[in-house]
């Protein structure tokens, strides 16, 4: 896949078979999109395009849109859309100005003269342009003149739910890891380096790595423990994973990631790592002490295992 930073870096296409949008977590509706625009250029022997936008335009555009917290960073989604098999991505820098391209501006300019579309395939209910006064119908009656096809992909359902990036961010950050993973289409992950802790885990016989990440946008799930999948140097091992303050240790720490990886044992300081949930194995909670804690940890493990084979 060929990766552009900007419209400058973007050398145009012959005729195409094109996408656009956020993209955020590339979700099982997402994906019903991309094979749609893969199908097509497939068949009619064009390259797929996709368009996406960085910083996400929540960011630029709400007062509160620091608040906003992703399920996949750049680098992610890069990832994600690569595995899918798209030939070009085209990341567009959103800014102030940017924003300020009206429908047909962003038709006209982008689409048409930047990057060639043939057929453009949208999402249900898509909208562009400033104030997002662009749409499916506007596309579909003016065709001829724009000169390009566009297709919308209906509406993407599980057990009646429709899929959304915002749903899935509201199951994630209520510990509903499996109910995201159905919608995902796949694991939620978490990427961090692994840092220097306190090292108590090691004294009652669950050490633990502690994962920094880097991305402060990147939504971290509720707090609690789960049943995890690590990748460690292209290895996996399972483990368990907490995320909270450790109120048993020591009343009110600041908020933590770490990972008890099973059956481990190498030093790993400084590594990147990715920990993919499995499962919600219960809530964080203060014990009477730490022999208590040890007790139920060894219960937490049993219990992920199972899940884990």
């Amino acid at each position: 896949m060929k990766v552009y930073q900007g419209l400058d870096d973007f050398v145009k296409l012959p005729p195409s078979v094109v996408t656009s949008g956020t993209f955020d977590g590339v979700h099982i509706g997402h994906q019903k999109i991309l094979e749609r625009l893969k199908q097509i250029a497939g068949k009619e022997k064009k390259d797929s395009v996709v368009i996406t936008f960085w910083p996400h335009p929540r960011f630029v555009l709400n007062s509160n849109g620091h608040k906003l917290k992703l399920i996949s960073t750049l680098e992610e989604k890069v990832s994600y859309l690569e595995a899918i098999g798209i030939d070009h991505l085209l990341i567009i820098p959103f800014d102030k100005k940017f924003s300020q391209l009206t429908s047909q501006e962003f038709i006209q300019q982008i689409i048409i003269e930047k990057v060639n579309t043939k057929k453009l395939i949208i999402g249900y209910d898509h909208r562009f342009g400033k104030n997002r006064e662009g749409s499916f119908e506007f596309l579909k009656a003016n065709s001829a003149q724009l000169g390009f096809d566009v297709e919308e992909i209906p509406k993407q359902e599980i057990e009646e739910i429709a899929v959304s990036s915002t749903k899935i961010r509201v199951a994630l950050e209520s510990g509903k890891v499996e109910i995201a993973t159905k919608f995902l289409g796949k694991k939620y992950e978490l990427t961090g380096l692994v840092v220097k802790g306190d090292q108590i885990g090691r004294t009652i016989g669950f050490p633990t790595a502690n994962i920094n990440i880097e991305e402060d946008y990147k939504l971290i799930p509720a707090d609690g423990i789960f049943a995890v999948i690590v990748k460690v140097k292209g290895a996996e091992y399972s483990g368990m994973l907490n995320i909270g303050n450790r109120p048993t240790i020591a009343g009110n720490l600041a908020r933590r990631i770490e990972v008890n990886i099973f059956d481990f044992d190498q030093d790993i300081y400084s590594e990147k790592i990715t920990i993919s949930f499995v499962k919600y194995l219960r809530s964080e909670i203060k014990f009477s002490g730490i022999d208590a804690l040890k007790i139920q940890l060894d219960k937490d493990k049993e219990e992920a295992k199972k899940y884990l084979k």
